[in-house]
């Protein structure tokens, strides 16, 4: 692996070299390398689209690597990538997708991930996404996170884009049975000409469900961004979702609620805020001897961890 795939790697998944346990590291549409466990098998799909993780009922304190990095100029790709979390079970799983491109053709990568988790498990998934180069070929990204969630299964995801996606569409789809919980939190920042969509559509199946959807966003420059959440609560179940937005420079920011009850005890709740970074946060820190620009980047910081 050459070192603009190792800057990738440490970008998206935090890697200085090989994880311990499962892993799956793709580049360029090709395995680069793999790794199973006793409990957590990685199979490749027949049609080599993607792959297949099993996690055996009853794994604890393991976890499963999954980045896939681009470096080839005008590769595009769609990868398939399920996962089966057996009863009991809690995990980490890692995954992101980092470009690199430094021609004049579009890079592009579409990961569909679908989550299955059984009665019990519980699964932290962490994806973080990351564009750089030189060329003027565009990065774009569009993740998919499809979810169902067995009785009493908790998932926490955390979805991360800071930096060089030209374009992404990034959609979450979940259905909870009774007494799942969904808990998600995405940081996004835009700039330049970028655009970025997010839309989540939380089912609340389940007696006793819950979701929690919680985005925060820059946008810079001229780019745009639009924040499309649905919740559903079909039962005696609670949701909230949250998009709390600051906007720079020419950008625009749109935010979409739609929370849409079908049984009498769901509780539901939406809040959106959009706005500027106010001009005393900004006056306090030049006070302490930071310029405006600096002042303006520690806030936006500070927003996003």
């Amino acid at each position: 692996m050459d070192a603009i795939e190792q800057t990738l790697l440490e970008q998206i998944a935090g890697l200085h070299e090989i994880p311990t346990g499962a892993y799956n590291i793709r580049a360029n549409g090709q395995t680069e390398s793999r790794n199973t466990t006793a409990n957590i098998d990685i199979i490749s799909k027949p049609d080599g689209t993607g792959i297949d993780i099993r996690i055996k009922p009853g794994t604890k304190h393991e976890s499963v690597h999954i980045p896939v990095i681009l470096s080839q100029t005008g590769l595009q790709e769609v990868v398939y990538n399920d996962f089966y979390v057996g009863e009991g079970a809690d995990v980490v799983i890692v995954a992101g997708c980092g470009i690199h491109n430094s021609g004049c053709d579009t890079s592009k990568h579409d990961g569909i991930h679908r989550f299955f988790l059984e009665k019990g498990a519980r699964v932290r998934y962490v994806e973080k996404h990351y564009g750089e180069g030189d060329g003027n070929g565009k990065r774009i990204m569009n993740p998919k996170t499809v979810v169902e969630l067995g009785q009493d299964a908790y998932m926490e995801m955390d979805s991360v884009q800071i930096k060089g996606v030209d374009s992404t569409i990034r959609t979450t789809e979940a259905v909870l049975a009774d007494g799942a919980r969904f808990v998600v939190t995405e940081k996004l920042m835009t700039h330049g000409s970028q655009d970025a969509k997010s839309e989540f559509v939380v089912d609340l199946d389940g007696k006793g469900s819950s979701a929690n959807v919680v985005s925060r966003s820059v946008a810079r420059e001229d780019s745009r961004q639009l924040f499309v959440s649905k919740i559903h609560g079909n039962n005696k179940c609670s949701g909230h979702s949250e998009c709390d937005s600051i906007i720079m420079d020419d950008a625009k920011i749109s935010a979409v609620p739609e929370i849409t009850a079908n049984h009498p005890d769901a509780a539901l709740i939406h809040e959106a805020a959009i706005g500027k970074i106010a001009g005393e946060q900004i006056t306090k820190l030049m006070t302490l001897g930071l310029t405006e620009q600096e002042a303006e980047e520690q806030i936006v910081n500070g927003f996003l961890k």
